[in-house]
């Protein structure tokens, strides 16, 4: 009897990509499905210490809700590397400025903190309208149940 772990190889790594559309979906449970997917969790192929997952494209990112009383409570920090420099913007503010970081930072807190994660995350391409760029990789439609 030969039991072996499967070890997966960067030269391995078959990406696919995955166009998923967002509209009235709650932020963190989608966001759980794509850091998994991005991740390469959802595989049976999964390393923990290799890249293996897809790439996936989120439209409509304006249209993403949050429960309770999140819209108006929930704030973002960022800060100038200057004295006095942190920066607040509420879940409001910044869906109505710039809805694609919201869902950027979602997934990147869900992310490994280290090179690897910083590599994973840029496989997330997210799109404020329901058109994206990305046609030329042959997207397959991502249902969530």
């Amino acid at each position: 009897m030969n039991m072996k772990t499967y070890s997966l190889k960067k030269e391995e790594v078959e990406r696919t990509w995955y166009v998923l559309d967002v509209t009235d979906r709650i932020l963190g449970r989608v966001a759980t499905r794509i850091a998994d997917r991005i991740r390469g969790k959802d595989k049976p192929t999964f390393t923990p210490h290799t890249d293996g997952g897809d790439y996936v494209i989120v439209i409509n990112a304006e249209k993403i809700k949050v429960t309770g009383s999140k819209y108006t409570d929930k704030k973002y920090y960022r800060h100038s590397l200057y004295p006095g420099g942190l920066k607040s913007q509420t879940f409001k503010e910044l869906s109505n400025k710039n809805p694609e970081r919201i869902i950027e930072e979602a997934v990147k807190g869900m992310m490994p903190k280290n090179k690897l994660g910083k590599s994973m995350i840029k496989k997330l391409k997210v799109f404020k309208g329901p058109n994206h760029d990305h046609d030329s990789q042959k997207p397959t439609e991502w249902k969530l149940n």
